[in-house]
């Protein structure tokens, strides 16, 4: 099983640097019967997202401005992945992940929706059809019918 599918890249040229992630391992739990009990295969990827130098500069602000709720201790990203037995497997899983999220963390914004003025004759046929309906509709009261 030689070393990780990585290099995990965010978009573009930019990907995760491997000497900045920091990993942590702890008992999972779910599937895995007996093997469980003894297998550390949870996998926890810390990212310190104010300190990286990794991502460019506007991207970095971006992402610290989006992610400011799941930051941990200063700008510390971090995730979580149990979903395998494997510790291997939830090592991809993870680095994937955080990929993933700084990608969405780091897109430019979208941009901005020009308003668009509905011209009057569009809008006055709607009105037209719309008197017409209304008239259609009033035609079909019983009054008048005894």
């Amino acid at each position: 099983m030689g070393g990780m599918s990585g290099p995990y890249v965010i978009r573009g040229s930019v990907s995760l640097p491997e000497a900045e992630l920091v990993w942590r391992f702890s008992r999972s739990s779910g599937p895995g019967g007996q093997h469980v009990n003894t297998s550390d295969s949870q996998v926890e990827l810390r990212f310190d997202l104010a300190a990286t130098r990794a991502l460019p500069e506007v991207w970095r602000e971006r992402a610290l401005e989006r992610l400011a709720g799941r930051l941990v201790d200063g700008g510390v990203i971090a995730v979580r992945a149990s979903e395998h037995r494997s510790q291997w497997r939830n090592r991809e899983a993870a680095a994937v992940k955080l990929a993933a999220l700084l990608a969405e963390a780091t897109a430019p914004p979208p941009k901005a929706r020009r308003k668009t003025k509905i011209p009057r004759g569009i809008n006055e046929r709607r009105l037209r059809t719309k008197k017409q309906r209304s008239e259609t509709k009033r035609g079909r009261t019983g009054r008048g019918w005894d």
